[in-house]
């Protein structure tokens, strides 16, 4: 008697297997990414690389500018402020055409970005007149704490005064952000040279994921300390440009940070798949690097209209208000006789 089996079949749809991307493990070289480039990713390449050359002259020139036209810690503080997004297009550019040093571009971003925060709140107390101007201008002001991203929902927090503690306290919370955040970054290049840490790895046995929420929490500790410095002083720094700046700095945060993790586990969940010779994550990578290069071209030149038109005003005034002088003092060396000896008999 024969029997005679079906084929069992089951619901399960199998995914069609690619041997090509189940070899590409790693980020390719320099010269498999040209070996692989065709007319589009040529033009491609050109044009972001064209952007971030445009970005560094523009940034060059802005510092011609700032040098002319600033002096003293005014000066210093704008170009640093003006150079996170230049350096980031930089960074990005370095990593599009060598995939392999991702890590360490990132590293180098990541300690601008954390002295561009710092820097960012110390403009806003500078533009305030100083540490003594701010203090005594704002004496009788109570400091609002609830505010975003920490504690926007926590209206029950007690109002502060503001004093040199006071000051020192919220200066503190971006200076913290500056040593901690390149310290931790310096620790993920160290282990992902060992193997122990992974872009966009989120296990609960690898070392990215704790990293990742120190680097989350110290970020977040930072933004907060500038948040409640700028609700302090936004209505007195209107004329400034001042919620403008504020707007592009954001912009620089949230892309650099926000989109970049967002991207990254895209690119490990397999959402932005392999496409030879990238693997997954170095894939995201470069999709990143080439939106930041774009949003960070746009941020330079908005950032090149918003600075200079403040100073380029300040300066008309300043120009104005000396040649005023001059005049007067023309006037007095004219009549000084008249001053002196009084009104002389014809």
């Amino acid at each position: 008697m024969n029997v005679t089996q079906e084929p069992i079949t089951s619901n399960v749809s199998i995914l069609p297997f690619n041997p090509i991307c189940s070899k590409v493990r790693q980020a390719p070289y320099t010269y498999e990414l040209l070996q692989e480039l065709d007319v589009t990713g040529i033009l491609l390449y050109a044009t972001i690389t064209l952007m971030t050359l445009v970005t560094v002259v523009v940034f060059l020139e802005e510092v011609h500018y700032m040098y002319r036209k600033l002096s003293g810690r005014t000066r210093k503080i704008t170009i640093w402020v003006n150079a996170s997004a230049p350096v980031i297009t930089i960074t990005s550019c370095v990593g599009m055409w060598i995939p392999k040093s991702t890590m360490f571009t990132d590293f180098t971003a990541s300690v601008f970005l954390a002295v561009l925060i710092h820097q960012f709140q110390l403009m806003l107390v500078n533009e305030c007149g100083g540490k003594k101007e701010f203090l005594k201008k704002f004496a009788d002001t109570k400091l609002q704490l609830h505010t975003g991203p920490l504690c926007c929902c926590c209206v029950c927090f007690p109002r502060k005064d503001i004093h040199s503690r006071t000051l020192f306290m919220l200066k503190l919370g971006t200076f913290q952000f500056v040593l901690l955040r390149p310290a931790l970054m310096f620790l993920a290049v160290v282990l992902w040279t060992n193997g122990t840490y992974a872009i966009g790895n989120s296990r609960a046995d690898s070392a990215t994921i704790y990293i990742n929420v120190l680097v989350g929490v110290i970020t977040i500790v930072s933004l907060w300390a500038v948040g409640i410095m700028f609700n302090l002083v936004r209505p007195s720094l209107t004329n400034r440009n001042i919620i403008s700046k504020f707007s592009c700095y954001e912009f620089v945060v949230i892309l650099s940070q926000l989109q970049t993790s967002i991207i990254n586990i895209l690119g490990t969940t397999g959402v932005i798949s392999c496409v030879p010779p990238r693997p997954g994550p170095s894939r995201a990578s470069y999709m990143n690097q080439q939106l930041l290069i774009i949003e960070m071209f746009l941020t330079t030149v908005i950032c090149r209209i918003l600075y200079r038109r403040r100073y380029e005003e300040e300066h008309l005034l300043c120009e104005v208000e000396e040649t005023k002088d001059n005049l007067q003092n023309s006037t007095l060396c004219l009549n000084g006789k008249t001053i002196d000896e009084g009104p002389q008999m014809l």
